[in-house]
This record gives C-alpha cells, structure tokens and sequence, in this order.
C-alpha cells in the first residue's frame, strides 16, 4: 500500500530535497515549507579563536551537541585557516568526546573517530545525567552550542560542577519561509488538507509556533495539527511539541530521515485502514 493521495509537510531545510524524495517515492504529495536556514555565525572571530584555543590544549572534553556544529567548525577552519585542519583532528583525538545523538558519532566517523561518551536520551537532560556520573572538577570541557538562544542548562550543570566551560556556537537558525508562506501552511492545516507533519527540529517548531501566535493564528495551527499525523525526528524535537501542547504520533526509535519517513508511513497507512 503505497501514500498516493496523501499530503505531507515538511518543514526540513538543509536535507529538504533528499527527505522529499524518500516520501515521494511512497507516493506522497509532499508540501514543501522549509521554516528555517542554518548559517555560520555571523561573526567568525570568537569560533576561530575557540579552534585556536582548542588546537593548543584549551580542553579535556568535548561535549558535541550536534553533527552540523562539528562540521561548521571543520568548514570554518578549511575556509579561514587551512593549515589548522591536521592539528585540529590530532587534538581531537586526543580530548574525550561526548555526544547527545548519533548524527556527531557519524562525523567522527568520518575522520576514524569514536565518541567516548554518549547520551541517553540525546537531550540535554540526557548529557547532564550522564556528565553527573564522572568527575568535573577542574575538567575544562569544550562545549558545541548552536542556535541563537541554547539551551543553558548544561553549561550551568557544568559551572556548578567545578569545570571551566568553554563554549562555542558555530551555526545558528535564520529564517527561511516567509512569514505570508508560514501562515499558507497554517491555513492549509486548519482546513484538513495536510494529512502530516513531519518535524525535523526544534527550531522549526518554534519558529511554526511564534508565527501562530504572532499573527492570531494559534487555534487553527492547534486544531490543524490535532487532526493529522503528527512526526518528529527524535526525543528533542518531540519535547520541543509537547511542551507547546501539541500531540506526538510518531517518533522512530533511530533519529534519521529514512527511518522518520517508513514510521510516518506506517502511522498513515494505519490510519487508513482504521
């Protein structure tokens, strides 16, 4: 049983093309609404001196919030400052690696890398439970943060701990959409004619939700999305959805696109036969 006749939106940006074509090989109508861009941090002086700290013995850890930072600081350095490459992967070798989600244990891979730590659940509870079990005092712990608001609850975990913290934030969301092609979607919830939604990241939520409320539209964004399926990609952004009271229907136990689209699937060929 193929998704023909279904419609589908999809928020995604940076892996727009390639989610879409999975679900339209379903035979999905996918609704293409990209809610926001990654870009390098507008000023690229405090992540090149983090690298150049980092590169001379700056850190004992690195905790990797995601796999995009880590490649935005590998871009920033191939782009600024070539010849810090070799020394950066050296060093990165050398500090222990902590990770929330698989997506930073697939860039290590890249360069014959391993986590050593990793967080479960990957979500920022998640790391903090799991740095409350080894010793902080005095560990100077390097920190990849993204986004122009993170999430400071660790890095206050850590202070508290005794560690010297030493954060960096390569990337940070811009809007995509328009605000006019947010509120399209939000109509075209509310009048029943998106049958899901898939969510890719937090950032998209918030940014769906901001324009909601900006513009009056909050009721019909609620009742639109209590009316269809429902996705996200894993543990965070489906908190990111409850926490604006919004019901989570599908959440693939491994935090990546082809898995998200064969649970989404699933959960509207269910509905179909139900």
């Amino acid at each position: 049983m193929t998704l023909s006749g279904r419609n589908v939106a999809v928020p995604e940006s940076r892996e727009l093309d390639l989610f879409a074509a999975l679900l339209e090989r379903l035979g999905a109508n996918v609704l293409r609404c990209p809610l926001l861009a990654i870009v390098d941090a507008p000023d690229p002086a405090p992540i090149t001196s983090w690298i150049a700290a980092f590169n001379s013995g700056s850190c004992d850890d690195l905790i990797l919030y995601t796999g995009e930072g880590l490649r935005r600081l590998l871009a920033c350095i191939d782009r600024l400052h070539p010849s810090w490459q070799n020394p950066f992967v050296k060093r990165l070798g050398q500090v222990r690696r902590i990770i929330r989600g698989p997506k930073p244990g697939r860039v290590l891979r890249e360069l014959d890398l391993k986590p050593n730590l990793v967080a479960k659940p990957a979500t920022t509870d998640g790391l903090i439970a799991l740095m409350a079990l080894v010793p902080l005092q005095g560990r100077r712990i390097g920190v990849q943060l993204y986004g122009r608001n993170p999430d400071m609850r660790l890095i206050q975990f850590l202070n508290e701990s005794g560690a010297r913290v030493l954060p960096v934030t390569p990337y940070v969301y811009a809007d995509s959409a328009t605000d006019a092609e947010v509120i399209h979607l939000i109509e075209r919830l509310a009048n029943g004619d998106v049958d899901a939604i898939a969510f890719t990241s937090a950032g998209q939520v918030a940014r769906l939700t901001n324009v909601a409320a900006r513009f009056g539209r909050w009721d019909d964004l609620h009742a639109g999305l209590s009316h269809c399926v429902v996705a996200a990609v894993g543990p965070v952004v489906a908190e990111a959805l409850s926490a604006r009271g919004i019901r989570v229907d599908v959440q693939p136990a491994s935090y990546a696109l082809k898995p998200l689209a064969r649970c989404l699937s699933a959960a509207l060929i269910q509905r179909r036969i139900g």
